[in-house]
């Protein structure tokens, strides 16, 4: 079992790893709103409502990254049938549809007074949430299966069919053309005094998401031992 903390109440190096990953979090965090909204230049046709992007698209890009973590650990379990995978699997999973939530809200509010509609039946638009809804049913598939093994298998499965779509999402505005933008990184369409408050956001938000998977896989170990312990109990 594991056990939290260390000797006479000093910090494990784990706890200690947790502490100083989440001051740097703060910081860049910060750093990340004053270059997203301060020191981002104002763009020129949608003016302040332009900066939604410094949010909206490294969300989807650390859910993404989300997404791709549980499809490794799906793999890794079904190959190795280890428990840590499928924590690894379901935490993924969990981050990946909070990063994929805040990309469906921030899209509408930017979506409306652009395209003068809150929602449209775009590929992009369709696919990133049928992609978010079929991780909120990995969720619930888990819920209802109480074997571990069962669960971790059936989750696994589920998870790397449910990460099919994934590839659908990423190229669906480089297959489709519809009214959502183009990749502004890949056609020039991001202006260089952009980028630096862009790759700030980015970053930022690649280790908030680095940071729940670790506390949400610091969970699943207390979760496994209380799972233990009632097993003995019983």
């Amino acid at each position: 079992m594991r056990r939290e903390g260390g000797v006479d109440g000093k910090l494990d190096s784990r706890d200690r790893w947790d502490v100083a990953l989440g001051v740097a979090l703060f910081a860049l965090m910060l750093c990340a709103l004053y270059m997203a909204l301060v020191g981002a230049p104002r763009e020129r046709t949608m003016g302040d409502l332009q900066r939604i992007f410094y949010f909206h698209v490294p969300a989807a890009i650390a859910g993404m990254t989300a997404f791709a973590a549980n499809f490794a650990a799906s793999v890794l379990f079904l190959v190795r049938k280890e428990r840590r995978w499928d924590n690894l699997g379901v935490a993924a999973a969990e981050v990946g549809v909070l990063f994929f939530v805040m990309v469906l809200v921030t899209g509408p509010i930017w979506a409306k007074p652009v395209w003068f509609v809150w929602w449209t039946w775009s590929p992009r638009l369709t696919t990133s949430l049928i992609l978010c809804l079929l991780y909120l049913a990995y969720l619930l598939v888990r819920k209802y299966l109480e074997d571990p093994e069962r669960r971790g298998l059936v989750a696994a499965v589920f998870g790397v069919i449910a990460f099919a779509d994934a590839p659908l999402v990423w190229f669906s505005i480089r297959w489709w053309r519809d009214i959502h933008p183009s990749p502004m990184l890949e056609s020039g369409g991001l202006a260089p005094a952009m980028r630096p408050a862009f790759l700030t956001c980015l970053a930022a938000f690649l280790l908030l998401m680095a940071f729940l998977l670790r506390r949400r896989l610091a969970l699943a170990s207390l979760e496994d031992d209380v799972e233990e312990l009632s097993r003995k109990v019983s």
